[in-house]
C-alpha cells in the first residue's frame, strides 16, 4: 500500500465522503451560478422602477465581475497559504452581506458598490473550490470531478431561475438578492462539517498537528492511517503569483488567462442579456427568467456530457472543439427568434456548448498546475477572465444604445471564443505540464 497519502487518494476508488466533498462543492458552485445571476433575474424590474437605459444597465450588470476579479487575484494566494476551507467559509458571509446590501439598494451607485463586494466574495471562493475539488477526488475522476463542479453554476441558475421566476410573480426584484442571501448563509454549516482541508495542501503547510489531521481526513475517506508523511517536495513559494510566470509557468498561465477572458466574454454576453433580449421582444420578465432557465438547462447538460466524456476522450481537443460549436451557436443565436419556444430551444442550446467551454477550461486549470500555485492560478485566470469580461455587458449596452442591430452585436462577442480556441490550440502538447517548486 502506498504510504504517500496523496497516493492513496490518486489510486484509491473514491468513496462516499470524497463524493460528499465534490456535492458541497458543486453546491457552491451553483450557489455562484445563481448569484451571479441573480441581477440579470433582477435587471428588468430595475430598469423599469429607476427608468435607466441599456447603456446604463449594462455597467450594473458588469460590478460583481469586477468584484470577482479582485476577490479572484486577492484570495486566490490567500487559500494557497491559510487554506481552501478556512477561504470558502470567509467568503460566503461576504457573499451574504452583498447580497442583502443590493436588496435595500435606492439607487445605480448603491446597487454597483454591493455588487462588487459579493463579487469580492464570489471570486475568492471559486478559487478555493476548484482546488479543493481536484485534491479531494483520485487521479482517475479528477477531471470528472472538477466538471461536475462547475456544472453547478447553471444548475444554480436554473434552480435560482427558477424559483425567482415565482418569486417575481408575486413580488419585487429585491425578494431575489433576498433569497439569494439565505441560502448563502446556509452553506457555511454545510462547508463546516462535510469539507475538510485538503490532504494536499495539509502536506505543504506542515505544522505539529498536520499528521492527525491527515490521518482523520484519511479516516473519513475509508483509509488506514499513515505513520509517517514523506518529505516535502512541492512547497509554497513566497510569492505565488511570481511563480505562475517562472519559465516553467509562464506559457500556460499566459495562454490559459488569454483562453479564459476571451471565452467569458462570450459566456456571459449570453448570460447577462438575454432577460432584456426577451423582455425587448414583447414579453414579461417572468418569462425571460424562465428562456434564461433554459440557457442554463442547456449548460447543465453540457457540462454533464462533457464530464463523462473526460472518462475516454482527451480534455484539450475536446475543450477546443465546443469552442468551435460557440463560435456558431453564439452567431445562430443573433440572428432571433418569431418566438418565445423557439428563443428558449435556441438559449439552451448556446448555453450547452459555451458553458461546456467553461467547465472545460476550468478541468484544465486544475489539472496543470501544481498543488503549491493551483488556487493562484485559478484566482488569477479568474481574475483577469472575469474582470475583462466586465466588458462583455457593458460592451453589449453600448452598442445596442447606439443603434447597433442584435446579430451584429453577436456575431462581435462571439469572436471571444474564437480567440480561446486559438489560445488553447497554442498550448505545449501534452496531458499536464505540471512542475515542482524545490524547497
Amino acid at each position: 500500500m502506498p504510504t504517500d497519502p496523496r497516493d492513496l487518494i490518486n489510486r484509491s476508488p473514491m468513496s462516499r465522503f470524497q463524493w460528499g466533498i465534490v456535492a458541497v462543492m458543486v453546491g457552491l458552485n451553483a450557489l455562484d451560478g445563481f448569484d451571479v445571476l441573480s441581477i440579470s433575474f433582477a435587471s428588468p424590474g430595475i430598469a423599469h422602477d429607476w427608468g435607466i437605459n441599456r447603456a446604463a444597465l449594462g455597467v450594473v450588470l458588469s460590478m460583481e465581475l469586477i468584484g470577482m476579479s479582485l476577490g479572484s487575484i486577492l484570495l486566490g494566494g490567500v487559500a494557497d497559504r491559510v487554506g481552501r476551507r478556512h477561504t470558502i467559509l470567509g467568503c460566503l458571509p461576504v457573499m451574504a452581506v452583498g447580497m442583502l446590501g443590493a436588496s435595500s439598494a435606492h439607487n445605480v451607485l448603491a446597487l454597483c458598490l454591493w455588487r462588487v463586494l459579493t463579487g469580492i466574495g464570489i471570486g475568492g471562493m471559486l478559487a478555493a473550490t476548484n482546488a479543493a475539488v481536484s485534491e479531494a477526488a483520485s487521479a482517475a475522476r479528477s477531471s470528472l470531478c472538477v466538471v461536475l463542479m462547475a456544472a453547478g453554476y447553471p444548475l444554480g441558475a436554473v434552480i435560482g431561475g427558477s424559483i425567482s421566476a415565482l418569486l417575481l410573480q408575486h413580488a419585487n426584484w429585491p425578494i431575489v438578492f433576498q433569497f439569494g442571501a439565505l441560502v448563502t448563509l446556509g452553506f457555511v454549516p454545510l462547508v463546516w462539517l462535510f469539507a475538510p482541508e485538503s490532504i494536499p495542501f495539509e502536506m505543504q503547510r506542515r505544522g505539529p498537528h498536520t499528521l492527525a489531521r491527515i490521518n482523520a481526513t484519511l479516516a473519513r475517506m475509508g483509509h488506514p492511517p499513515v505513520s509517517a508523511l514523506p518529505p516535502v517536495v512541492d512547497t509554497l513559494p513566497k510569492a505565488p503569483l511570481t511563480a505562475l510566470f517562472s519559465p516553467g509557468l509562464a506559457r500556460l498561465t499566459i495562454l490559459m488567462t488569454v483562453a479564459y477572458f476571451a471565452h467569458l466574454m462570450s459566456f456571459y454576453f449570453i448570460l447577462k442579456w438575454t432577460p432584456k433580449i426577451v423582455v425587448d421582444m414583447g414579453f414579461a420578465p417572468a418569462s425571460a427568467a424562465g428562456v434564461l432557465v433554459w440557457t442554463n438547462i442547456g449548460g447543465t447538460v453540457g457540462a454533464v456530457l462533457f464530464g463523462l466524456l473526460t472518462i475516454r476522450v482527451p480534455l484539450r481537443p475536446m475543450t477546443i472543439a465546443v469552442m468551435v460549436l460557440s463560435v456558431v451557436l453564439i452567431v445562430a443565436f443573433g440572428h432571433g427568434q418569431a418566438g418565445l419556444g423557439m428563443m428558449a430551444a435556441m438559449a439552451a442550446a448556446t448555453g450547452f456548448f459555451t458553458n461546456a467551454g467553461i467547465v472545460g477550461l476550468y478541468a484544465l486549470i486544475a489539472r496543470d498546475f501544481p498543488t503549491p500555485v493551483r488556487a493562484t492560478a485559478t484566482g488569477f485566470a479568474i481574475g483577469v477572465g472575469r474582470g475583462g469580461s466586465a466588458l462583455a455587458p457593458a460592451l453589449a449596452g453600448f452598442m445596442f444604445a447606439n443603434g447597433v442591430g442584435l446579430q451584429a452585436v453577436a456575431i462581435v462577442m462571439a469572436t471571444g471564443s474564437l480567440i480561446a480556441l486559438l489560445a488553447l490550440a497554442a498550448l505545449p502538447a501534452g496531458a499536464s505540464l505540471r512542475t515542482n517548486f524545490k524547497a
